[in-house]
């Protein structure tokens, strides 16, 4: 089984309100079983535009990630991120077949 992800791209204008949401995001992720595995950090835009910010949390599969996304607890945590921030989310299916060149 294929993992989930939510892959997320955003700006954000009002940093007190964007906390609002990083402090309930968490238990989300715990109760879905999701990881964090890029928490802004340091980037290179390398090609294209970029926001601020980037985020990637794995799941242990796309229904539970897509689970997450569709959750009260999520629906609460999220509008904190809108009404503070811009940006772009994505849950996506990973890939888990043979890798090019083997």
């Amino acid at each position: 089984m294929s993992k989930g992800y939510w892959i997320a791209h955003i700006s954000v204008h009002d940093p007190d309100g964007y906390t609002q949401y990083t402090d309930r995001n968490g238990a989300v992720y715990a109760k879905y079983g999701g990881r964090l595995l890029v928490r802004g950090g340091t980037f290179e835009a390398v090609e294209g535009e970029a926001r601020d910010r980037n985020v990637v949390v794995e799941y242990p599969s796309y229904e539970a990630a897509l689970a997450a996304y569709h959750s009260p607890e999520y629906a609460e945590a999220k509008k904190y991120r809108q009404a503070s921030s811009d940006g772009e989310l994505l849950v996506i299916e990973g890939y888990d077949g043979p890798q090019p060149g083997e």
